[in-house]
């Protein structure tokens, strides 16, 4: 036999489990004229016939089945290699790159990071702020090593561990009617406009995904970039907002807000670490995960 490239063998897995060209060429930002044309080349490398060809979509064919099973075993055997390789390296040095949500980096990280980087001086953190959608694209194609994101957004083909948690509040106005509340349930507040992100950061879509589960709709009266940005419309009278309690600036004192706790139990969220494989990182990559997962740990003692 001749020889076959490791990404073909990526593509041929791709499309077993996906059961449609189409779904492999978007899940591999492929042209479906590329993906069909790698599979029949294989086809031909290998000299049978590795899917039957149904109207809608693709099926292995005996012969796929014991190609895919190898396929599996060599990859994950390139994943391993490339892991245990990059072990040699360490001095301990390298770079991770980290693509991580708004509510992390302000609530979370900063001490976390400080603390990795007086243990591991040597490796350079690489940190970049997304929305989580945006960041779940990048850990799936390679563009990060972790991210670190919100829980209820769906990511169910990465590896995810445990990070935070996080409590979702009600910021209002120090003189606004709700402000002498103790707790509130989000439908309570959607009376009042609201002060919020943009439509694709995640805690957005949580809110828009919740005012329409209570049958209202989610006044919006101004979006924009920033928790600080909110809490600086909030306190001019412009509406209220949702923020995760953590990342009130300490700085913002001066600003005549309220918070209160959102009693509704979704406003308990969860951030994860994800990534494609914790097997497969470098070395440098799960000493950072390895970390910050005990710091977690060590969190929860110290409340229990």
């Amino acid at each position: 036999m001749r020889r076959f490239d490791f990404v073909t063998l990526k593509l041929f897995i791709s499309v077993a489990d996906e059961g449609r060209l189409t779904a492999a060429a978007e899940r591999e930002h492929l042209a479906l004229a590329a993906v069909s044309k790698r599979i029949s080349d294989l086809e031909v490398l290998v000299g049978t016939t590795l899917f039957y060809r149904r109207p809608r979509g693709v099926e292995l064919t005996p012969a796929g089945q014991a190609f895919l099973h190898h396929a599996r075993r060599i990859m994950d055997n390139i994943e391993r290699l490339q892991a245990e390789l990059s072990e040699y390296g360490e001095g301990v040095r390298g770079h991770v790159r980290i693509h991580s949500n708004t509510s992390a980096i302000i609530a979370f990280l900063p001490q976390d990071l400080s603390a990795f980087s007086r243990i591991y001086p040597e490796i350079k953190i690489d940190l970049e702020e997304r929305v989580s959608s945006e960041i779940i694209t990048a850990v799936r194609e390679g563009l990060t090593d972790i991210g670190i994101f919100a829980g209820h957004v769906a990511a169910p083909d990465l590896q995810q561990i445990s990070y935070r948690q996080d409590r979702l509040v009600l910021m209002t106005p120090i003189d606004h009617p709700l402000a002498e509340r103790e707790s509130i349930a989000f439908n309570e507040a959607l009376a009042f406009d609201f002060i919020g992100l943009q439509q694709d950061a995640s805690l957005q879509s949580l809110l828009n995904e919740q005012a329409t589960l209570a049958c209202k709709t989610l006044r919006m009266s101004i979006q924009v970039r920033s928790f600080d940005a909110i809490c600086r419309m909030i306190h001019h009278g412009m509406g209220v907002g949702v923020l995760p309690e953590q990342t009130i600036y300490s700085d913002l004192g001066d600003l005549q807000l309220k918070s209160i706790p959102l009693s509704d139990p979704w406003a308990q969220r969860e951030l994860v670490i994800g990534m494609r494989r914790y097997a497969s990182l470098h070395v440098t990559a799960r000493h950072l995960v390895d970390h910050l997962t005990q710091e977690q740990k060590q969190v929860n003692l110290a409340v229990s």
